[in-house]
Formats: C-alpha cells, structure tokens, sequence
C-alpha cells in the first residue's frame, strides 16, 4: 500500500477529476522567448560594441524577427490559460514575488524595443536584402512597411527620439533580455512541489541555452564568414557552459533529498534519459560543439545542420523539462 502525501493544494488524485498540465504550448514559448531575448541581446550589445556595419545581419536584420516571435509567444501563453479573456489582468497589478506578473510585465516593456529597433532599420534591411538577393520576394514587403511607417508622422517622431537615445535604449534592453532569459527558467523553479523545477540551476541554465539558440540562428542567418566564425566561437563557449548547468543541476539533485534523488531518476535510467542525454545533449548538444570545432579547424561543415541541430537540442529540452517537472513529485511510502 502506498500512501502519497500531497503538497500542491487542490491536485488530488481522484478527487479532483480535471487537472490542468502544461503541453506543447508552454515548451515552445518558453523556447520562444530564450530565443527572442538571445536575438535582442546580441543585437543591442554589438551595436553597443561599434559593430553596425559589419554585422548587418546580428543588428539590422535579425531584430525584425523579435517581435513576430514574442507576440506567437504570447498567443500561445494566452491559449494555455484557462480563463482566456482576464490574460490582460496580469498587467493592472504587479505582484513582486510571482514569476508570472514579472514575465508579463518584462514582455510587455520589452516589445517596445523590440518593434522600434527594426522599424529603424528598415532601409538598411531593404539593400541588405538587395544585395544578397535582388529578387527576394521580402524586399517588396520592407519596402511596402518602410513607406507606410514614414506615412505616420506620429511614428516618425517616435522613432527619431528613439534614435536619438539609441545607446540608453540599448542598455535598457540588453537588462531587460537578460531578465528575460532568465524568467524562462525562473517561471519552472517557481514551483515548489516539483522538485525537477525547484532549483536555482534553472534561470541561468534557460538563458544560456537561449542565448545559444539565438547565436545558432545567427549563425545560419548570416553569409558573412567573419560573422559567422564568430558565432561558431559564441556557441561553443555557451555549449560549454550549458553542458556544466546540466551536470551541476544533476549533482545537486543527487545529493538532495528523496525527492530531488528520484526526479533526477527520471534522467539517470528512468523514461526520459534516452531522449534527454541522447537527443538533447548529445544531438542538441556535443555533435554541434564538435561539428563546429571542425569547421574551426578547417574543415567544411555545412554550417545549417549545426545551427539546426541546436535550435532542434533548444526545443526537446524545453518540452523535456516541461514533462518530466510534471512526472516528478513529493511523495512518501
């Protein structure tokens, strides 16, 4: 006979019939925005380093993706809440101990650089595209927009005073990228009753794997050798630090309590170590790292399985983590 003691309020088994997980959605959002915040953090520092032309795809390019992301990110945060048409109650209050008030209020602040800093660029975008290839079908789009932003005069003036305190806003948004890559993490680790989640480990784990998709999709992005080499010099470093999180957040775990011992279980010989160390670690993980020491080296690896293969390890982790929080839990015989 096995007696469960529960600790999470109203998850009783058999006494409450429906009980609200979190799926798909919630994983790709958080991969959503640990990439968004990785995009807008290298934007934003390399422009601050001086590097605007010859990184045209990390500073004018690139950011035009941020905003698209976050608002698909939001589309699906708001699909997972069960009362759907009270979502825009999380920004009439801030609760300073929530997660969730400050992942809110930190998406909504955030857009505002997020849509002006490629609005800025938008000419810039339109000869890069133009010079890489003139018949892309995305430059009749940019122009289209370019010429309907310079319509609105109230936009013009916004985005000349944004222009104006560019390297203030530029700051601002390199703090606010890395609150949110952290909160990715922070919003799991919040939960105390899923002793997989509650670890500091994980705040700093899911901003570097973020900021390490981000520097993948650079990477693939970009046709500049320099740039690229570059990101391939990032990654690896990230790669690194990523790999030492993981085995920190395991040893941890294993000289916690009961709890934390069987959660990490689930990894070291239970039903998700084969797709974590596998599929995340090594396909998502160790191959890429090698692959790009090769092209390092010299050797020629096509630089788009690279970056695939480590947005592709970024996404299983994150639904990984998002099942396997939820398999574990505070129990006693």
């Amino acid at each position: 006979m096995e007696e469960i003691l529960n600790v999470s309020g109203r998850v009783i088994p058999h006494v409450y019939p429906h009980l609200e997980i979190w799926g798909s959605a919630i994983a790709i959002y958080l991969f959503i925005g640990g990439l968004a915040a990785g995009l807008l953090f290298f934007a934003n520092f390399f422009y601050l380093s001086g590097k605007q032309n010859s990184m045209p795809m990390t500073i004018k390019v690139a950011p035009i993706i941020t905003p698209i992301i976050i608002s698909l990110g939001l589309i699906l945060l708001v699909f997972d809440l069960h009362h759907k048409l009270y979502f825009w109650q999380l920004l009439l209050h801030i609760k300073m101990r929530s997660p969730m008030s400050w992942g809110a209020w930190t998406l909504s602040v955030i857009m505002i650089p997020a849509i002006l800093w490629p609005l800025t660029y938008l000419e810039d975008t339109i000869d890069y595209l133009k010079k890489r290839n003139d018949k892309c079908k995305l430059i009749g789009l940019f122009t289209w927009a370019n010429n309907l932003v310079n319509k609105i005069k109230p936009l013009v003036l916004l985005l000349n005073f944004f222009n104006k305190y560019k390297k203030l806003a530029a700051y601002l948004t390199i703090y606010l990228s890395i609150i949110l890559g952290v909160y990715t993490g922070i919003l799991l680790s919040a939960f105390n009753a899923r002793p997989l989640w509650n670890t500091s480990i994980l705040g700093p784990l899911f901003l570097t794997s973020g900021v390490s998709t981000a520097a993948a999709l650079l990477m693939w992005l970009s046709n500049n050798p320099l740039e690229r080499k570059l990101y391939s010099k990032i990654d690896l470093f990230l790669i690194a630090i990523e790999l030492f999180f993981i085995i920190h957040m395991f040893m941890g775990m294993q000289a916690g309590g009961n709890a934390q011992v069987e959660a990490a279980q689930l990894f070291l010989g239970g039903p998700f170590t084969a797709s974590f160390w596998v599929l995340v670690v090594g396909l998502g993980l160790v191959i890429p790292a090698t692959l790009e020491i090769l092209e390092l080296s010299g050797f020629h690896v096509p630089i788009g399985i690279i970056s695939f293969l480590i947005l592709f390890g970024g996404l299983l982790f994150r639904f990984i983590m998002i099942y396997a929080g939820q398999a574990s839990s505070f129990h006693v015989l």
